[in-house]
C-alpha cells in the first residue's frame, strides 16, 4: 500500500495541475517495479512475514508519472489527449458563452437567466472533470457542462425565430460548411448555395432577360462591395415586416429608417462609402441610370426568400447632401384576406358581401396611401366566384396572385395605362372589374359608365372619407347623374397598429378624456395602452407595443334617397345628414369600439383618425 505523504502529493497534483487520468490504472496492471523497495521481516519459523510495525507489501508495482515504461516521462502526471481536450473545450465555452448573451439579448430570451445557467453548469462541469476518478469520468463531466445547456438553449431559441435564422439545422451546418470551404478557395455546391453561406437566405434578382435586349442585372453586382450589405439590409427588413426603406445621406453616414406598421423606426446607419455602393447595387438591380444623381428616377428589381418571390419598387431623388432612395417592399406571395380577416365588424361584413354581390354597379375605397384600400379589393374579389364569373383586374403593380383572374399590370413607359387598358378590357366580355386606382377624370368617366353597362367596377380612390370622395369624382368632371346612377359603395378606411397582447397593460381613463371621446364613464372599466415602464424588452413586439395592424372603416351605402341628392344639389351637409339617418358610423366611432374591446389604444386612434 502507498504511503500517506505519497498519496496527499498525488491528491495536491490532482487539484492543482489538473491531473486528469492520473496512472491509476496501468499502475494496477503492471504492478510495482522489480527494484521497488519492500519491509519484510523473517518470521522464526524461517518463513517470509509481515512486520507488526511496518506496511504489507505492495501488491502491484508502483511507477511515478503517466507512462510506466518512459523514463524520460517520470514525474509528469498530465493525460496529454484530455489535457489538449480540456484547454480546447475551455476556449469554445467561453466563445459559445460570449454568443448565447449576444443573441439572447437580440432575441429577448431572459438573457440574466440564460448567462446563469451557461455559467453555473460549465463551472461545475470543468470541477467536476478535475475531481474524477477516472479518465472516462472527466471526459463526460466536461462535455456535458458544455452541451447540455448549449442544446437546451438552441432548441429555445430556435423555437423564436424563422427557419432560415435557425442554428445547428443541417441547413445551418451546410451553410457553415459551404462557407469555410469557399475560405479556402474550394467551390463546392450550386452557386445559389455558396451565395446564401455567403449571407442571408435571399437572392436579388434584376430587371427579367425574358425582354428583348434586357440582362439579368443581378449578375453585375454580385462582385460588387457592399453585396452582402444590401442582401442584409433587405433580408431584415422582411423579417420586421418593413413596408418601406429609406435610404437618406447625413454629413459622414446614410441612415436607414424602416417604415414598421405605418410609423417610421430608424435602423443601423451605413458608413457613406458604403451607403452609395448600396444606392449604386440597388439602382443597377432597377435598371437605372448610376452617372444620374439629380434627377429622380424610379423603377423595379425582385428578390426570391423561402420559396416565394418579393417585389421592390425603388424611387430616387437628388439631394443637396446626396441622393435618398425609397424601397416599397411587396410582397407577391403573400395570400388576399378575406372581409372576415379584416376586422369588421360582423353587421358591416354582412353588408360588404351584399354589395360585392350585386351584378353591377361601382364599389370604391378611399383613404391615403397604405391606408389598405388594395387588400380590400382583393378581400371583396374573394367573396366572388372566380369560376362562375371572368374576372379582370388592371393594378400597378400587381400585389396579390389569384388563381382565375386575368391580372393585368400597367406600363406606362409603353403607354399602357388605367384608362386603355379599361377601354380594352370592356371588349373581353368582363362580369367583374377592379381598376388600381382612379387618378383622371378619362378613368373615372369610363369606369363609371362600365358600372351601368352591367359590370360590376371595384377601384380605389384618394379621398379623406367617404363624402369627401363623391366630391372627388364631381371634381374630375364626373356628371352627378352619371355618379348617382352608378356608384354602389363607397368604404373609407384607415390602419391602426394593434396592441401586442403580451405586454399590453390596463389603466383607467379619466373623465375629461370619456367625456371629449363621447363615452359614458360609467360604461368604461378600462383602457389598455402599451407598457409605460417596461421591465426589459418583449420579445413578441421587440420592444415596440405594438404588432400588426388592424382596419378602422367607414361605410356610405348609396340609396334612393341619396342617388337623389347626388343628382340634384350635391350638398355635402345634407348628404352627410342622410347617411347618419341611414345608420352610417364614422371611423372614429368604429375605432372606439377596437379601444374598449382592447385592440388598440385610445393614442393609437387619436393618431390615426381624426
Amino acid at each position: 500500500m502507498m504511503n500517506t505523504p505519497s498519496v496527499f502529493r498525488r491528491l495536491w497534483l490532482l487539484v492543482l495541475l489538473s491531473g486528469i487520468g492520473f496512472s491509476d490504472d496501468l499502475w494496477a496492471q503492471q504492478g510495482p517495479p522489480a527494484n521497488a523497495p519492500v519491509t519484510t521481516t523473517v518470521a522464526s519459523s524461517g518463513t517470509v512475514g509481515k512486520d507488526s510495525n511496518s506496511y504489507p507489501p505492495l501488491p502491484i508495482p508502483f511507477y511515478r508519472g503517466s507512462h510506466p515504461t518512459r523514463r524520460d516521462l517520470v514525474g509528469f502526471y498530465f493525460h496529454s489527449f484530455m489535457l489538449v481536450y480540456l484547454l480546447g473545450l475551455f476556449v469554445l465555452w467561453v466563445w459559445t458563452a460570449n454568443w448565447i448573451d449576444t443573441d439572447a439579448n437580440e432575441l429577448k430570451v431572459q438573457p440574466q437567466l440564460w448567462n446563469s445557467i451557461v455559467l453555473l453548469t460549465g463551472v461545475a462541469g470543468f470541477v467536476g472533470s478535475l475531481c474524477a476518478p477516472q479518465w472516462f469520468l472527466s471526459f463526460l463531466s466536461m462535455t456535458a457542462g458544455y452541451a447540455i445547456p448549449m442544446g437546451i438553449y438552441v432548441a429555445e431559441r430556435n423555437k423564436r425565430v424563422p427557419e432560415s435564422g435557425k442554428v445547428l439545422t443541417p441547413r445551418h451546418l451546410r451553410s457553415v460548411a459551404l462557407r469555410l470551404m469557399s475560405r479556402l478557395g474550394m467551390n463546392v455546391g450550386t452557386k445559389e448555395q455558396r451565395s446564401h453561406a455567403g449571407g442571408p437566405p435571399i437572392r436579388l434578382i434584376g430587371k427579367s432577360g425574358k425582354g428583348a435586349g434586357e440582362v439579368d442585372r443581378s449578375r453585375q453586382v454580385e462582385s460588387s462591395t457592399g453585396y452582402i450589405a444590401a442582401r442584409e439590409l433587405v433580408y431584415d427588413a422582411i423579417l420586421r415586416r418593413t413596408t418601406d426603406i429609406h435610404l437618406e445621406p447625413k454629413e459622414g453616414e446614410m441612415s436607414v429608417r424602416l417604415r414598421i406598421d405605418g410609423v417610421m423606426y430608424p435602423a443601423e446607419a451605413f458608413d457613406r462609402s458604403t451607403g452609395d455602393a448600396l444606392v449604386n447595387i440597388f439602382k443597377v438591380l432597377s435598371a437605372m441610370d448610376i452617372t444620374e444623381r439629380r434627377k429622380a428616377q424610379d423603377g423595379s428589381f425582385r428578390a426570391e426568400m423561402e420559396g416565394r418571390t418579393i417585389d421592390f419598387r425603388v424611387a430616387t431623388q437628388g439631394l443637396h447632401g446626396g441622393e435618398k432612395m425609397v424601397i416599397r417592399i411587396l410582397d407577391k406571395g403573400a395570400t388576399a384576406k378575406t372581409l372576415s380577416d379584416l376586422g369588421m365588424r360582423k353587421q358591416l361584413v354582412e353588408q360588404m358581401q351584399a354589395i360585392v354581390s350585386q351584378p353591377h354597379g361601382m364599389f370604391l375605397t378611399c383613404g391615403p396611401t397604405g391606408a389598405g384600400k388594395s387588400t380590400t379589393l382583393y378581400a371583396a374579389l374573394q367573396e366572388i366566384n372566380a369560376y362562375e364569373n371572368n374576372i379582370i383586374t388592371v393594378e400597378d403593380p400587381v400585389e396579390y396572385k389569384m388563381p382565375n383572374v386575368t391580372q393585368i399590370e400597367i406600363n406606362s413607359k409603353a403607354g399602357q395605362t388605367f384608362a386603355t387598358a379599361l377601354r380594352s378590357i370592356l371588349r373581353q366580355d368582363p362580369d367583374v372589374v377592379m381598376i388600381g386606382e382612379i387618378r383622371d377624370g378619362e378613368t373615372a368617366k369610363i369606369s363609371c359608365q362600365a358600372a351601368n353597362t352591367g359590370h360590376m367596377v371595384f377601384s380605389t380612390i384618394h379621398a379623406n372619407d367617404t363624402i369627401a370622395a363623391l366630391f372627388r369624382l364631381i371634381d374630375l368632371e364626373v356628371e352627378p347623374f352619371l355618379l348617382a346612377s352608378s356608384i354602389s359603395a363607397i368604404l373609407g378606411q384607415r390602419l391602426v397598429r394593434k396592441l401586442c397582447t403580451d405586454c399590453k397593460e390596463a389603466y383607467k381613463p379619466s373623465a375629461d378624456l370619456l367625456q371629449k371621446i363621447g363615452l359614458p364613464a360609467d360604461k368604461v372599466d378600462k383602457f389598455y395602452r402599451p407598457p409605460s415602464k417596461p421591465e426589459g424588452t418583449c420579445p413578441a413586439c421587440n420592444g415596440l407595443g405594438y404588432t400588426g395592424r388592424i382596419g378602422v372603416f367607414e361605410l356610405l351605402v348609396i340609396n334612393d334617397r341619396l342617388r337623389d341628392l347626388i343628382r340634384e344639389t350635391p350638398n355635402m351637409t345634407a348628404i352627410k345628414a342622410e347617411a347618419r339617418k341611414n345608420g352610417m358610423l364614422y371611423m372614429k366611432e368604429e375605432g372606439l369600439r377596437l379601444v374598449v374591446k382592447g385592440t388598440t389604444s385610445i393614442d393609437e386612434l387619436l393618431r390615426v383618425v381624426k
